[in-house]
């Protein structure tokens, strides 16, 4: 196990680099086996400055299960808020961002498989789950929304939040896959699998960047 070297730091980079730590422990020895001993050692840092920043191992797990899932859902808003001509190549590149790198990556699925066992358990990781899948969730059915207004599509909220829906399990399911065994999908792109299934679920709407938006029906 590497261990960093103390250094002076303000608080805020003294509680990212514990909570990073937490992560790291979490990641190479278990949801268990992460001690605050280990913990602070990792960190450089002595157990009791850990509960200067934390009263109880249980509250630094909430905080890095908060800080894993806000760097999860981060990336891909952003890349979903970056510059495209169209809201086709926004939903595009959401979709893309879900299923690559640094998203799509076998530490960060080993520490959501590690946390997402307290979910049904610990009311504070149920809350964290559930504000992260709605701030999830939202995004994504503003993007299908604006798919579909520039398609000419029905876009009623009641559409949008059901097409939003399935869209969310398919990038799950093939999210777990690329990560568990992604050598097998070396020859066809996962991501290449989603857009299509993505465009079949907007029905026919395709997210292809090249192509100019329809001229909607007036």
């Amino acid at each position: 196990m590497s261990r960093r070297a103390f250094h002076r730091a303000s608080e805020a980079d003294r509680r990212r680099d514990l909570i990073a730590a937490t992560l790291d422990c979490i990641a190479e020895s278990g949801l268990e086996n992460a001690t605050v001993r280990e913990i602070a050692a990792r960190a450089g840092v002595t157990q009791g400055l850990i509960r200067h920043y934390f009263v109880s191992k249980d509250q630094m797990l909430h905080a890095a299960y908060r800080d894993l899932m806000a760097g999860l859902i981060g990336g891909v808003m952003d890349s979903a808020e970056g510059v495209h001509p169209t809201a086709r190549g926004r939903l595009r590149a959401f979709v893309v961002a879900n299923l690559s790198a640094p998203v799509a990556d076998a530490k960060r699925l080993s520490l959501w498989a590690a946390f997402i066992s307290r979910v049904r358990v610990d009311p504070v990781f149920a809350q964290i789950h559930l504000e992260s899948y709605t701030a999830f969730r939202s995004v994504l059915e503003d993007l299908v929304s604006d798919v579909l207004t520039e398609s000419g599509r029905n876009a009623d909220p009641v559409t949008c939040r059901e097409l939003a829906i399935a869209i969310n399990g398919l990038i799950d399911g093939l999210w777990l896959e690329g990560t568990l065994a992604g050598d097998l999908f070396a020859d066809t792109p996962l991501s290449d699998i989603a857009i299509r299934s993505v465009e079949a679920l907007l029905g026919g709407v395709t997210l292809d960047t090249n192509t100019s938006p329809p001229i909607r029906k007036t």
